[in-house]
């Protein structure tokens, strides 16, 4: 069987805030059970700002190779296209981005913390941000959908 060829062409990608090295769409949340759907499309050997999980979270590399980076910027973790990852919340910070030619990933979140789905950090691993289940709904509806829909 030959290898699939991932088009992302006709994906709405958006960038969020100020944030470098990634864009996203919103696929959907559901408000009620805490699930979000999206994905990122990570840019070539870059890597995006420190955060940790605060909801369960699975991955799976649609296109490309997904790297996992320590907090100090050295890589922990390469997953290739294909790979299927589910982690719990987890206190342990890191980075992401795109192997040599970038990446897709797809993500599903479960749950929250006190609503709270992603903390973003500091290079001093301190809360800067976060980004919660309302945020990922004003980011879902931005897109032009409803939330659940």
């Amino acid at each position: 069987m030959s290898a699939a060829r991932f088009d992302d062409s006709n994906i709405n990608w958006r960038k969020l805030g100020d944030f470098e090295h990634f864009t996203y769409t919103i696929f959907a949340v559901d408000t009620e059970n805490e699930i979000a759907d999206f994905s990122l499309k990570f840019d070539s050997k870059e890597s995006i700002f420190l955060h940790r999980h605060r909801a369960m979270t699975n991955t799976f590399v649609v296109s490309g190779e997904h790297s996992i980076y320590e907090p100090d910027g050295s890589l922990k973790e390469t997953r290739k296209v294909g790979s299927f990852t589910s982690a719990p919340a987890s206190p342990e910070p890191h980075q992401e981005g795109g192997g040599d030619k970038g990446a897709v990933v797809v993500y599903n979140t479960r749950g929250s913390d006190n609503g709270v789905v992603f903390d973003i950090l500091d290079a001093n691993e301190q809360t800067v941000g976060t980004l919660t289940i309302a945020d990922l709904v004003a980011l879902f509806e931005a897109q032009g959908n409803k939330a659940g829909a």
